[in-house]
């Protein structure tokens, strides 16, 4: 795959059309550097995601990383992270980003729909993402792939382990 003019390498494990979605599960430094660049479009906050976070990931049975490519072209990525709880088993669609020169082709709907179909395949009971509100067309595509909105407070604490 190409991005930004260099050539990158992934075991490729799954098919739609033309189109193919790989699961991340080799560490490249490529790689590395392709993630940080589609997480520079997912949010304006700064975010190091390092070569440890990345090994972390990969090594983790609940973390699974997919880019969507287009003729060896990265397009788009997302996570489905996995987790049981007393009230079942649940799934997390997680830094869903297409990059911008793909957005409007249905791309976001392709990724979404592999990980809805990645986690039915792991039996989980409930499905959940969130996102923000400024994001009016990935909010659509959502709702119009059958994800509910639900009133809820969402909290958030970041916990600076670096200092």
């Amino acid at each position: 795959m190409q991005v930004n003019g260099k050539i990158f390498y992934f075991c490729i494990n799954i098919k739609k059309n033309d189109m193919r979605i790989v699961e991340i599960n080799e560490f490249t430094q490529e790689t590395l550097e392709v993630i940080r660049y589609l997480i520079s479009l997912l949010t304006s906050e700064p975010i190091h995601f390092s070569e440890t976070e990345f090994n972390e990931l990969l090594s983790s049975d609940n973390s699974h990383l997919f880019f969507l490519l287009e003729n060896d072209n990265v397009a788009g990525m997302l996570t489905v992270g996995l987790y049981k709880s007393p009230t079942g088993s649940k799934a997390w669609i997680e830094d869903v980003v297409v990059e911008t020169a793909y957005r409007g082709k249905g791309y976001g709907r392709m990724l979404t729909q592999h990980a809805i179909d990645f986690a039915k395949s792991k039996h989980t009971d409930l499905i959940l993402l969130t996102s923000n509100s400024s994001r009016i067309a990935a909010n659509k595509l959502y709702q119009t792939i059958g994800f509910e909105r639900k009133e809820t407070n969402m909290y958030r604490m970041r916990i600076d382990f670096k200092k």
